[in-house]
């Protein structure tokens, strides 16, 4: 059908003629009223960011000589967030001449993932951030 046959039509009917794919072989359009397809489509867009599941990043941080009671503290706390469905940053922070046994916290890193291995992958590997070491979890 040529365009002015379509545009024809479409003004007969009272409404728009709309290119929906131009790069096909005819180009392709349709014979739609627009103010009712953009709010189709706009109530399409609004379900879609609904549905979609935020994910956000918590932040856990600890210190290189917490205690073990502290540290299964704050692994609690690191098991809800990631029940919930969020990420985890956890920080351990390294104090004056603590800097100097940076294998410690490496340390601490490996038995807090042993500890969270039902929980939780390791998205990101032990990473130093000036005097912060840093990795990153999220739920299984």
């Amino acid at each position: 059908m040529s365009l002015s046959e379509a545009l024809k039509i479409a003004e007969e009917a009272g409404v728009d003629l709309i290119e929906i794919s131009p790069s096909a072989n005819p180009p392709v359009a349709k014979v739609v009223d627009w103010g009712k397809f953009q709010y189709q489509k706009m109530k399409e867009q609004q379900k879609s960011r609904k549905n979609a599941k935020t994910v956000e990043l918590k932040q856990m941080r600890m210190g290189l000589k917490i205690g073990a009671n502290d540290l299964e503290i704050k692994l609690r706390k690191i098991r809800e967030f990631l029940g919930v469905g969020h990420k985890v940053k956890i920080f351990i922070f390294f104090r004056g001449r603590e800097m100097a046994h940076q294998e410690l916290g490496y340390e601490m890193i490996n038995r807090i993932i042993t500890m969270l291995e039902n929980d939780a992958i390791l998205e990101q590997k032990p990473q130093m951030a000036g005097r912060n070491l840093s990795i990153v979890v999220r739920s299984k």
